[in-house]
C-alpha cells in the first residue's frame, strides 16, 4: 500500500514539474508582444545598421536568452532594392517561436529562404556578443527578425577558444 502512495506521489510530482517546465519555456520568460520596434539592415557602403521602412512591427523578447527575440513586420521595399543596398546573410536559419506568437512560422520562413522567395539580411552583427540579428524579407513584403548565434557565439557557448577574429567580450551592447 505504501509503495502505491509513493509511486502516485512521484507521478504527481513529475507531472507538476513537467507542466511547470513547459510553462516557463513557452510563456513565463517572454515579455508581452510589443509594437514599434525599429527594423534595421546593415548597409553595404558603411557597414552600419540603417533603419528601413517597416510597418505593423510586432515583436517578442525574453531576458533569459539573447536568441529569443522574434519580430514580424511588412515593408514596401522590394527585394531587388534591398539586395543592392544591404548585406545579405547567407545560411540564415530561422529559430522557432512559441506557438502563441503566430505571425512567426520558422518552417515557412525556412522553406521560403531555401526556395529563394525570401532573402535574409544582416540586421546587426554582434547585436549581443556572438549573436547576430537576422532579417528575412519575402517577395510579398512580409518580414521576420530573429537572433542567431554567429561563429564567435558558437565557439563561446561550446567552450572552443574564440581567438583574435572575435570581438572583445567586454564590448557587449
Amino acid at each position: 500500500m505504501s509503495g502505491k502512495i509513493v509511486g502516485i506521489g512521484l507521478m504527481v510530482t513529475a507531472l507538476i514539474t513537467a507542466i511547470s517546465l513547459y510553462y516557463l519555456q513557452v510563456y513565463h520568460f517572454y515579455e508581452e508582444p510589443r509594437t514599434g520596434d525599429l527594423i534595421e539592415l546593415t548597409a553595404l557602403g558603411s557597414g552600419q545598421p540603417e533603419e528601413i521602412i517597416a510597418d505593423d512591427v510586432t515583436s517578442i523578447d525574453a531576458t533569459s536568452s539573447p536568441i529569443r527575440y522574434r519580430a514580424c513586420f511588412t515593408t514596401p521595399m522590394s527585394q531587388s532594392l534591398l539586395t543592392e543596398a544591404y548585406v545579405e546573410a547567407p545560411g540564415a536559419i530561422p529559430l522557432t517561436a512559441p506557438d502563441w506568437f503566430d505571425c512567426f512560422n520558422a518552417a515557412e520562413i525556412g522553406a521560403a529562404l531555401e526556395a529563394g522567395t525570401a532573402l535574409a539580411f544582416m540586421g546587426k552583427e554582434n547585436h549581443d556578443y556572438g549573436v547576430d540579428r537576422i532579417v528575412a524579407i519575402m517577395e510579398d513584403g512580409r518580414g521576420f527578425v530573429w537572433h542567431q548565434l554567429n561563429d564567435c557565439g558558437r565557439k563561446q557557448y561550446d567552450g572552443t577558444p574564440t581567438g583574435p577574429e572575435c570581438p572583445d567580450r567586454t564590448l557587449d551592447n
